[in-house]
C-alpha cells in the first residue's frame, strides 16, 4: 500500500488546542504559524495544558499576518495582532528569549478562559531558538515553541495497534474495553497512513513528503498530556498504561517521532510519502 500524507495539524498557541488544515508550508522551523505563541505564568514561568488542562479548550486559529483567532469553551471569542513592537517577555528559561506581550486585553481574556492569571506572547523569530543536540538537532537548526522538535509524525498504523493493544490489556486489567484513543491526544503535526506495520516509522531516517525532505530527529516520549481527553478534559491512566505495558524504554514510554525540515515547500492531503 502507498503511504500518502492523511492529516495536517497546527496548533499556533503552545498547548491550546490546533486546528486541521488541507495544507501548509513548511519552513526551516516547522510548520508555518505553528506555535508560535505561548502562555506564561506571572512569574515567568512557562505553563502547559500538563499543569493546566483547560488550556486544551480554548481553540486556536492562525489568521493573516500572524494575527490570532481565540475562541473560548464558552463561545467567546478574541482576535489579537501579532505585537510585532510588543515589549519582550521575561521568561525563566534560558533558550526562550525574544517572546512578545500579547498586551492587557488578550492577557484578561486568557485568564477569564482559565481561571488563573496569565500572559499571552509571541515569538517574534523562530531563528531565536534552535533544536538542542540531545534531541537530534545540529547547529543553527531553528524551532518554534515546541519542546523539543519542529514536528511530531504518526501513523495510522501505530494508533490501531495501540487501540488493539488497550482494549485487550483493559479487559484483563479492568474487566471491560477501554475506549479507544484518538490521534488528537498525541498532538501530531504530520499524520502518515499506509505504513507497512505498526510503529515501523522508529526506523525511519528520511522521510519525504510530497516535495519536501525531512530528517528523522528521535523518537518522542510521552508524558501526562496524553491521559486528558481533549474533548472532556477529564485524564485518566491510558494511553501511558497501555504504552508502559508494551513500548516502555529507558523508564519512558514513546509514540511518534520527531522530525526536522532539510527542505522547505508546501506539503498537502494526499501527498505521497517515502522513505529512504
Amino acid at each position: 500500500m502507498t503511504m500518502v500524507l492523511a492529516s495536517i495539524h497546527i496548533y499556533p498557541v503552545k498547548s491550546l488546542g490546533g486546528v486541521s488544515v488541507p495544507e501548509v508550508e513548511v519552513e526551516p522551523w516547522g510548520l508555518r504559524d505553528d506555535r508560535r505563541w505561548l502562555v506564561v505564568n506571572p512569574d515567568g514561568t512557562v505553563l502547559t495544558a500538563r499543569e493546566q488542562r483547560r488550556m486544551l479548550g480554548v481553540a486556536a486559529v492562525s489568521l493573516e499576518d500572524g494575527a490570532l483567532m481565540l475562541t473560548g469553551r464558552d463561545g467567546s471569542m478574541l482576535q489579537v495582532e501579532a505585537p510585532v513592537d510588543g515589549d519582550f517577555l521575561p521568561i525563566l528559561m534560558s533558550r526562550l528569549n525574544g517572546v512578545r506581550a500579547a498586551g492587557r486585553e488578550a492577557d484578561d481574556w486568557l485568564a477569564r478562559q482559565l481561571g488563573d492569571p496569565v500572559r499571552l506572547g509571541w515569538l517574534d523569530d523562530p531563528r531565536r531558538r534552535t533544536v538542542s543536540v540531545d534531541h537530534g538537532g545540529l547547529a543553527g537548526d531553528p524551532l518554534n515553541l515546541a519542546d523539543a522538535g519542529p514536528l511530531l509524525l504518526t501513523t495510522k498504523a501505530s494508533l490501531v495497534q495501540l487501540n488493539s493493544w488497550l482494549a485487550e490489556d483493559s479487559r484483563k486489567l479492568d474487566g471491560e474495553p477501554s475506549a479507544p484513543m484518538v490521534m488528537g491526544r498525541f498532538r501530531p503535526s504530520v499524520v502518515v497512513d499506509g505504513s507497512d506495520a505498526p510503529f515501523v516509522e522508529d526506523t525511519w531516517r528520511h522521510v519525504q513528503i510530497g516535495g519536501v525532505e525531512f530528517r528523522f530527529a528521535e523518537q518522542c516520549d510521552r508524558c501526562v498530556l496524553t491521559t486528558i481527553d481533549p474533548l472532556t478534559l477529564i485524564s485518566g491512566k491510558e494511553p501511558l498504561r497501555t504504552l508502559a505495558r508494551h513500548r516502555r524504554r529507558d523508564r519512558k514510554t514513546w509514540f511518534g517521532i520527531r522530525l526536522i525540515p532539510v527542505t522547505t515547500g508546501k506539503i498537502h492531503i494526499g501527498d505521497g510519502v517515502s522513505i529512504r
